[in-house]
C-alpha cells in the first residue's frame, strides 16, 4: 500500500444469540398414517357437544367457547383419530428436538396432554405460557377467513426497560411481537416457556384447534 492510501476499516461483526425457534409444517408430511382433518373437525364438534363437564368448566371459568383441557385428559385413548394425531405429532416433536440440539439423555419427550379449543366470534385466549412442559404446540382444524392468528411475544420483553419501539418495517426476527396465521392441517411447535396468545376471533365461524404439551420423562 502506497503512502497516503487510506486503510479500510474492518467490518463490524453482528451475530444473533439465544435464538427462539418456531417450527411450522404440514402435519401429514411426517405422519406414517395420514390424519383426516375433516374427521378431526367432526370429532372436535361432537365431543364439544357431548362433554357436559367441559361445558360446565368453560361457563364457570369464563372461557369464551369450548375447551376439553380440564375435562378430557385421554383423547388419544378414547378416539382413534386423536391417537393417529398423537403419533404424527411425536415425529414432528422429534424433528424439532433435533433442531434445538436437545440432549435428552436416557429420557424422552412424551405427549402428556392434548386438548380441543373451539373459539366462536369474539373469543380469545389471553397471553400465557405452558409450565412444566418442554415443547408445546397446536394443530389447526378450522381457520375461517378472519380467524385470529397466533401472537408470540419476545421472551426478553419484560427486561427491556428503556428499549425504544421497533420500526414497523424491521425484520420479523427483531420485532417484539410476531403474528403467525396458520392454515388447516399445519402444526406449530415452540418451547413451552414462550409466551403466546390468541387475539380476538373476528370470524363469524368457529376457530378450531388441538393443542398439546410434551414433557421430559
Amino acid at each position: 500500500m502506497g503512502e497516503g492510501a487510506k486503510k479500510e476499516k474492518p467490518m463490524a461483526e453482528i451475530s444473533s444469540l439465544f435464538v427462539t425457534r418456531l417450527y411450522r409444517a404440514e402435519l401429514n408430511e411426517l405422519a406414517k398414517k395420514k390424519v383426516s382433518y375433516d374427521e378431526l373437525n367432526a370429532s372436535c364438534l361432537a365431543i364439544a357437544e357431548d362433554d357436559e363437564a367441559g361445558q360446565r368448566w368453560c361457563e364457570e371459568n369464563g372461557y369464551p367457547g369450548y375447551t376439553s383441557y380440564s375435562s378430557l385428559t385421554d383423547l388419544p385413548w378414547r378416539f382413534p383419530i386423536f391417537g393417529l394425531l398423537e403419533k404424527a405429532l411425536d415425529r414432528h416433536v422429534a424433528a424439532f428436538c433435533d433442531d434445538l440440539g436437545f440432549d435428552l439423555g436416557d429420557r424422552k419427550l412424551k405427549c402428556d396432554s392434548l386438548w380441543i379449543n373451539i373459539l366462536g366470534e369474539g373469543g380469545m385466549h389471553a397471553s400465557h405460557i405452558h409450565t412444566h412442559s418442554v415443547i408445546s404446540g397446536t394443530t389447526y382444524v378450522a381457520m375461517p377467513d378472519g380467524a385470529s392468528a397466533l401472537k408470540l411475544e419476545d421472551p426478553r420483553f419484560p427486561m427491556m426497560m428503556n428499549a425504544p419501539l421497533r420500526n414497523k418495517d424491521a425484520p420479523r426476527k427483531l420485532q417484539s411481537f410476531v403474528y403467525v396465521t396458520p392454515a388447516v392441517g399445519e402444526v406449530l411447535l415452540w418451547e413451552s416457556w414462550l409466551r403466546h396468545e390468541v387475539p380476538m376471533n373476528m370470524a363469524e365461524e368457529e376457530r378450531i384447534s388441538v393443542s398439546f404439551n410434551y414433557g421430559w420423562v
